[in-house]
């Protein structure tokens, strides 16, 4: 009787039917005395109900907030804003109808688990058919309340978010296993206490996490003197850097609840996670010098900034949280960060908290369900495009990582109905998602293309391969290039370079570039393609360890030059139709090294190229491409840095070059090495080898093509066996011709199917 007594001074959950307003005031009334004169009569005011008839002010009604009319003046909201009270906007009932819908944002809690696993994100006014709830996520209603129910208390209800809190994942092969963690006894909230552990939370029924205090790790915090630290260095623009941020960062690159955030900064929340705050500032100062109101003050400083952020993040990794996780995301958008090491660390930070992992029907709340996976997807690719640019194993592997790709549901409202914004920036929001999207489909493509082509196992495959190592690239080759090629065909209209949007509200409000982020897409589309390529052409190159100089099919080699050619020649007509919008926008962290990575293979293009006129052709069209990176950084500083770059790389590849003569003619023709048509060479190695017009295979060459390629690939295939009478298995009049852009034209074979140009 005791325990039923104590109940309800403890708020234990009720069924949602049983639940009724009261509780909603302590929420209303927490720091009333800090608030505006204004906002304290419209929260004491008790006017009698509203009659339909007496309709709110347009303001009001995207506010979700009480209208209190004054004689012949603006209502009190409009008035505080210093807005225009009107009443001409139409009414939304489907908006409305959501917003009391799905009050209930929060998933049920149950004392069953097996009720989570019917929940479902794009269903969470479901949910409220029964079983209690937690109040929080109930009736905490502020007084200008985001979309969906969604509000900053909600926070304090969430698993990874938080405040003063922090969980970690309960791995399934501990101590702690979770089929005897099963047999325990959960309360209404999924929690339980379990001593030198922490309390335990069940998630579904076979995974759980332990949530602790903050204070319970001894480590020196302050987080209130870092933030009095950024705040010191940022001055009175804090407002208006963050309305930068989320105008031109968070469309492209939305991994944070924009409403909490948004409305917690506004009501003067002093909580925040340092690091994030700081990374947030440091991006938005990007856009400094656009700005028409703060190009006018000196600019913070920003290396005092960076270090705030950097000491302030690695005290906050001690406590595994999201915020955490987005801000170093965030930092790792930098162009001079040192990427590698902290993304290693954020990847092992997100999966503490479970990141990697399914959270569908997870008990928590819905909107951190859809915040989780579109984080884990932001650290997904995080992780591939720093082993690209560091030539390192990535540390994600799709067999350990669950979460499906992100739909159009799984974003937050772009314009909330409480914050009014042009129309423009709603379509900048909905542009931005679609490129997220399909930056994430790449991405899988890019992860595909390490694994077939860079890790250590295709590298030793392919060298075990020998001289049949093109062929074996090449067949890996094919279906990537058939997914890359279904993946352009397949992009929507938003995401094309054609397709930027009007954006001049926003440029009127200090350059806001959100209409031309597709840039970075683009160009980790060419990444991709001469990821792929480079490897090519790095199979064409004889081992310098091995003592066999057989020559590659000059037929192939053609082949393979002109679709690298073509492929290298489309980047950098892609850079020469970048405009100025395009290169104020947001671009993903990897776009120095992808367009560092162009100039590259233009080198490499050049420094193998089999006659002068080709190589002096590649060297044209690298000074043109570093003039135009030149040009492209007047407007942004960070690819002005790539063309400097280029340039001190270029000399120093050059000067290797040059002391290794042989390393320039590794791609040229037989005939303009001074070998003979018949062998590889005048050297002992040349009888025997797989020449043009040498002598035919033997049966253990035949047998090592049938173990790469399978049985019967060297038995009588025309074209292939016959390559001493058809002068390497093609006919003259069957040989295709390549025009000066390196399109091919005339008919081909399978290497033209495998190497088309269809994406321009």
């Amino acid at each position: 009787m005791a325990a039923v007594m104590s109940a309800p001074p403890q708020l234990a959950p009720r069924p949602i039917a049983s639940w009724n307003h009261p509780p909603i005031m302590p929420f209303m009334d927490a720091g009333k005395e800090n608030r505006p004169a204004a906002l304290k009569q419209l929260q004491q005011s008790a006017a009698p109900a509203r009659s339909r008839r007496e309709r709110p002010c347009d303001g009001c009604r995207r506010r979700k907030s009480k209208c209190v009319l004054q004689d012949n003046r603006r209502c009190v909201l409009c008035e505080f804003h210093k807005q225009e009270c009107t009443f001409v906007e139409k009414a939304q009932p489907r908006k409305r109808k959501l917003e009391d819908g799905s009050t209930p944002q929060g998933p049920a809690k149950r004392n069953s688990v097996t009720a989570v696993a019917s929940a479902t994100p794009s269903n969470v006014s479901s949910q409220a058919r029964s079983g209690p709830r937690t109040p929080a996520l109930t009736t905490a209603v502020p007084i200008i309340p985001p979309p969906g129910g969604r509000r900053p208390f909600a926070v304090d209800e969430s698993l990874s978010l938080r405040r003063h809190h922090h969980c970690k994942l309960v791995g399934q092969t501990t101590a702690l296993d979770p089929s005897l963690l099963g047999l325990g006894s959960f309360d209404a909230s999924n929690e339980t206490e379990c001593k030198g552990i922490g309390t335990l939370r069940q998630v579904t029924s076979t995974e759980y996490f332990s949530t602790h205090a903050d204070a319970d790790v001894p480590i020196p915090d302050d987080e209130a003197r870092a933030l009095t630290d950024i705040e010191a260095v940022i001055g009175p623009h804090g407002p208006a850097l963050v309305d930068i941020y989320f105008r031109n960062v968070h469309p492209s690159f939305p991994i944070l609840q924009k409403q909490a955030f948004m409305d917690r900064h506004r009501h003067g929340d002093k909580q925040f996670n340092p690091p994030l705050l700081a990374a947030m500032y440091l991006l938005a100062l990007c856009w400094w010098d656009t700005d028409a109101d703060l190009s006018r003050h000196p600019k913070p400083d920003m290396n005092r900034l960076e270090y705030i952020a950097i000491s302030s993040l690695t005290i906050a990794m001690q406590r595994p949280k999201m915020s955490a996780v987005q801000a170093g995301l965030l930092l790792l958008q930098r162009a001079k960060s040192n990427t590698w090491t902290l993304t290693v660390q954020l990847v092992a930070l997100g999966q503490d908290i479970g990141l990697h992992l399914d959270c569908t029907d997870w008990g928590i709340p819905s909107w951190e369900r859809r915040l989780r996976k579109r984080l884990a997807w932001a650290l997904y690719m995080q992780d591939k495009w720093s082993a690209l640019m560091h030539g390192r194993p990535s540390h994600i592997h799709a067999s350990d990582f669950a979460v499906r790709e992100p739909t159009i549901e799984d974003f937050d409202d772009a314009i909330p109905p409480d914050l009014p914004t042009p129309e423009e920036e709603d379509n900048v929001t909905i542009k931005g998602r679609m490129v997220f999207m399909q930056m994430i489909s790449l991405t899988r493509i890019l992860a595909e293309v390490g694994d077939v082509f860079y890790s250590q196992a295709a590298v030793a495959e392919f060298k075990r391969a020998g001289k049949f190592a093109t062929q074996l690239v090449l067949s890996r080759a094919k279906p990537v290039q058939l997914r890359l090629r279904e993946w352009f065909a397949r992009l929507p209209r938003e995401c094309k370079m054609e397709g930027s949007i009007s954006t001049s509200t926003a440029e009127s409000q200090g350059g806001g570039s959100g209409g031309y982020t597709q840039g970075y897409l683009h160009l980790a589309y060419f990444a991709t393609e001469i990821s792929i390529h480079r490897r090519i052409i790095a199979s064409l190159c004889p081992d310098p360890s091995s003592s066999s100089t057989s020559t590659v099919d000059p037929y192939m080699l053609y082949i393979c030059r002109s679709a690298a050619k073509t492929r290298l020649i489309s980047a950098m007509d892609f850079a020469n139709r970048l405009t100025p919008r395009h290169l104020e926008a947001f671009w993903y962290f990897p776009s120095a090294s992808n367009f560092a990575l162009i100039g590259m293979f233009g080198a490499l293009l050049m420094a193998t190229a089999p006659g002068r006129e080709e190589a002096e052709f590649y060297e044209a069209r690298l000074r043109e491409f570093r003039w135009t990176l030149g040009v492209c950084g007047r407007r942004a500083a960070w690819v002005g840095g790539v063309a400097s770059g280029l340039e001190v790389w270029g000399e120093g590849v050059g000067r290797l070059v040059g002391a290794k003569p042989e390393a320039v003619v590794l791609g040229r023709m037989p005939h303009e090495r001074g070998e003979s048509p018949g062998g590889g060479g005048s050297g002992s190695h040349g009888e025997g080898q797989n020449g043009i017009g040498g002598t035919r295979r033997t049966e253990t060459e035949t047998e090592e093509k049938d173990r790469w390629f399978g049985e019967g690939s060297c038995d009588g295939e025309e074209g292939e066996d016959n390559e001493d009478e058809e002068g390497g298995g093609k006919r003259e009049d069957e040989v295709m011709e390549v025009d000066e852009e390196g399109d091919f034209e005339g008919d081909g074979d399978e290497w033209e199917q495998q190497f088309e140009d269809g994406y321009e």
